[in-house]
């Protein structure tokens, strides 16, 4: 594994992102899921309890696969929230993100978790935000973990993103290369099916996590990757923010950080 901070530019000279860099997905994945549990158990021996948000998509697979595997974590002690749903999608549907995490980690886990916040799309949307925001906005997220799309969207925040909103959770619309990718990642089999909507954790929401935990592998993440960490920081790169958050960690495999000017 290689590790470096992220090149300073004209532009993002203040960036506190740590890169990580790994041969494969797999050891991707392993090493950003060794990184999260340890912040995990960091937080429930200081303070009896973690709160995490956990991020889904098919960057995540080896990172959540690896987290499980983890041992010697209290996850009694853990409460999760979901980071993003899409709008009018049920819970049994192919592409729900609901049932990603329960198929995926939260059935998978040896106990129970304290709880698990779900976003639940296929009611009414705005009801469902404030129903979330008054879940966690008194609540100290000791760890995210999220990825970057392949437009730099973060959580389902499309650009031009909203920096500003307070809100923990909104409603967005997706744009095309967001769903796009949705269709090419194979959740669904054509473009025309892929919502144009979904309830997103709001940027602010989550740059008030302890830590951020980003897993990005894959070529096609490349151009992406580049912008956000090198780039400047602005709401048409969504994820170009994470500069400006003081621990963020984020782990790519050698085809997502190719791109990069200094790795």
């Amino acid at each position: 594994m290689l590790v470096t901070n992220s090149s300073p530019t004209a532009q993002s000279s203040s960036s506190l992102i740590k890169t990580h860099i790994s041969i494969d997905r797999k050891t991707n994945g392993r090493l950003a899921a060794q990184y999260g549990a340890g912040l995990i158990r960091e937080a429930i021996a200081n303070k009896g309890a973690a709160h995490v948000i956990i991020a889904t998509g098919a960057s995540q697979f080896e990172m959540i696969e690896a987290l499980l595997q983890e041992s010697d974590i209290a996850w009694e002690k853990v409460t999760a929230f979901h980071l993003d749903e899409y709008v009018g999608v049920t819970i049994n549907h192919p592409a729900s993100f609901r049932l990603y995490l329960w198929k995926r980690f939260h059935s998978c886990l040896p106990v129970p978790l304290r709880a698990f916040h779900y976003v639940a799309g296929d009611g009414n949307p705005e009801q469902e935000c404030i129903r979330l925001s008054e879940l966690i906005q008194n609540v100290e997220v000791d760890v995210c973990f999220a990825g970057i799309g392949e437009n730099s969207h973060l959580a389902f925040n499309d650009p031009p993103a909203d920096f500003d909103t307070e809100r923990p959770y909104l409603v967005v619309e997706l744009d095309e290369a967001c769903r796009r990718q949705q269709m090419g990642e194979g959740w669904f089999r054509s473009l025309d099916e892929v919502p144009r909507r979904a309830i997103s954790m709001s940027i602010r929401q989550i740059l008030k996590a302890k830590a951020i935990v980003i897993t990005a592998p894959d070529e096609r993440k490349a151009l992406a990757v580049r912008n956000s960490l090198e780039g400047e920081v602005t709401p048409q790169i969504p994820a170009s923010i994470l500069q400006r958050h003081p621990h963020t960690q984020v782990f790519l495999d050698t085809a997502s950080a190719s791109l990069l000017q200094r790795n």
